[in-house]
């Protein structure tokens, strides 16, 4: 079999339009109210085609080649990367989600989400090159100064110009605190805010390329009387193309050797007085940047999605046509599944039940966490253009909660999910032919980039849940709960009721005892570490109580579907989920209750 795509485009529909109903809120935001599901769809459409017919057919070469440096040191992408990247700014692609003022087409964030998600199926690595630009588009439209926002933005929106994001250094991973790139005002600069920026980064991804013009780095600095620790970072629009066409000085000193995206350009840079423009007010730099970092998180995120889907679904079809052995199943799952008059006495393996779980598990998966991500780029989209400043406030604190557990959760079942699909393959899947090995190298950095998942946990707990007792968590698990009350109504989902009730009073109860343990300041002092101790289980914990969510959601919106075999199969997937993967959560509570538990020092080998 060839490793390919077919773009779940009827999912996604079905969740956009009748799992969410998008459509009906596109009407309540001026900008949207000429936006159907019709149109929706036929942008989703086209970004389908040009995922598989552009991207897909570069991925596998792409992987082989990878990135090379000629003789002056500048970045060569994989063969094909640099037109395709052209077609992509010919379509418009760029611009889906940026604002008409700068060229953009205005479009939800939610259906810039879906065809992201498409993309990165097909080809993860050319994904990375312009996977910045909208992150980098916001925080320079809500930071900049006039005259960078005038020079470059519309260049961005459009994607003549690309952008990187430059916070990583040698010493300094997750604790940005310890970064040591130095700016100083530039006085020979005629501009207000100009700097001189020195300083080396590593793991910048798309430092330097091919695929355009200018690329405009973002990049964590610290000015001379900058206070220690987060507290004195700035943050600096260093371009590698000045506005009088010379070339800055910075420059990649090397491409990183990595596991997977061989393609995407991964560089150490080093700026040596590069000129730059600070960003924002002085050492608000961290402020300023978790634009870009929370809109990365987000689409790291789709990230594990795509390639949980882009793995499952060929997986599936492998598993229909491998003959092995004769299953011993019921009869109605034969006659489901075997087509009447086969002529080999063997049975595909997808009949098997080890395989059925493993398939069954990453499709149930797959779905739901499709809802639960689009859900989070639906709440921005209301928290930025919903004309009601209450339901914008209340959608704001709803995406900054289910970011960490998006990126945390879909980047770790992207990985784990892909080797399961893997399994199914068997011998063939640990060759390179199969395509199945590729996606599992390159789905494995998204655990590790914007955030490891660890600090995703700590995030959620520490910054989202306990910093206001639980008040947002409240609004969310209302939520949920209000669709735990519509399934009620019918008796044919009363069990995705049930189950939905219990996971929000799971999630309630394990909180309220977290948060009673380490509320007093003796507790707290006498053992610092508690919530961090379980702050993984937490995320997920909380992660399975969205997941009876999206199953629910899910079940109930199928009873509307006129294609009741389609309608059927969705509830049967969303069910297996319900009864084979949420008594998982009971696991992670037990431990959240178990806080006092104590973790023991470790010590090295002698």
């Amino acid at each position: 079999m060839s490793w390919d795509y077919r773009a779940p485009l009827r999912d996604m529909r079905f969740v956009i339009e009748q799992v969410l109903q998008a459509p009906r809120g596109w009407q309540a935001c001026p900008e949207w109210q000429e936006l159907d599901a019709e149109t929706a769809g036929a942008i989703l459409q086209e970004g389908a085609r040009f995922a598989r017919e552009v991207l897909l057919p570069l991925n596998a070469s792409g992987d082989a080649q990878g990135c090379t440096r000629g003789p002056s040191g500048a970045v060569r992408t994989p063969e094909g990367f640099p037109a395709a990247y052209r077609a992509f700014v010919e379509g418009g692609w760029p611009a889906l989600p940026c604002a008409p003022e700068w060229g953009g087409q205005g479009l939800p964030l939610l259906l810039d989400a879906a065809v992201r998600e498409m993309l990165i199926a097909c080809n993860q690595a050319w994904e990375m090159y312009p996977d910045l630009l909208h992150g980098a588009y916001e925080t320079i439209k809500g930071h900049a100064r006039p005259a960078q926002q005038d020079w470059c933005l519309a260049k961005l929106v459009s994607g003549e110009w690309l952008a990187a994001m430059a916070l990583t250094e040698p010493q300094a991973g997750s604790d940005l605190g310890l970064l040591s790139t130095r700016a100083v005002p530039d006085a020979s600069f005629e501009a207000d805010g100009a700097l001189r920026v020195t300083g080396d980064k590593i793991f910048i991804s798309g430092g330097d390329h091919d695929l355009s013009d200018n690329i405009i780095h973002l990049v964590l600095c610290r000015l001379p009387d900058a206070p220690p620790g987060t507290r004195g970072i700035s943050l600096a629009l260093v371009p590698k193309v000045l506005p009088d066409g010379q070339l800055n000085t910075m420059s990649c000193t090397g491409l990183e050797h990595k596991m997977g995206i061989h393609g995407s350009a991964t560089c150490a840079m080093r700026y040596e007085g590069a000129h730059g423009w600070l960003v924002g007010a002085p050492h608000k730099g961290l402020g300023a940047m978790f634009l870009m970092m929370n809109s990365a998180r987000l689409h790291v995120g789709l990230q594990g999605l795509a390639h949980l889907e882009m793995a499952g679904q060929n997986a599936l079809r492998y598993a229909f046509e491998r003959l092995q052995m004769r299953a011993a199943v019921r009869p109605e799952i034969r006659a489901a599944m075997r087509p009447e008059g086969a002529k080999s006495a063997a049975d595909p393996i997808a009949l098997h039940p080890a395989m059925r779980h493993a398939l069954l598990k990453v499709q149930a998966l797959t779905e739901a966490q499709r809802v639960i991500a689009y859900r989070a780029a639906q709440c921005i989209d209301e928290g930025h253009h919903h004309p009601d400043a209450a339901l914008r406030e209340r959608a704001l604190k709803l995406a900054a909660l289910l970011t960490p557990v998006v990126k945390a959760a879909l980047t770790h079942n992207g990985f784990h999910g892909t080797s399961d699909a893997l399994q199914v393959f068997g011998g063939y899947g640990f060759v390179v032919e199969t395509g199945v090995e590729q996606s599992l190298r390159d789905a494995r950095i998204a655990m590790i980039y914007e955030g490891t998942n660890e600090i995703q946990a700590i995030d959620l707990l520490q910054r989202k849940v306990l910093v206001d007792g639980g008040l947002a968590l409240g609004l969310l698990l209302d939520d949920l709960e209000a669709e735990a009350q519509c399934c009620e109504a019918a008796p044919a989902l009363a069990p995705f009721a049930q189950a939905l009730r219990a996971h929000c009073q799971h999630t309630r109860a394990a909180t309220a005892a977290l948060m009673e343990r380490t509320s007093t300041s003796t507790s707290t002092a006498a053992d610092p570490e508690a919530a961090l101790r379980v702050a993984d289980d937490y995320l997920w914990g909380l992660t399975h109580t969205l997941y009876a969510w999206a199953f629910a959601a899910s079940a109930r919106a199928a009873t509307q579907e006129p294609d009741t075999p389609w309608a059927q199969a969705k509830t049967e997937r969303m069910r297996y989920g319900v009864d084979w993967l949420l008594p998982m959560a009971q696991v992670h509570w037990h431990r959240v209750h178990a806080v006092a538990l104590p973790l023991p020092a470790l010590a090295l080998p002698e």
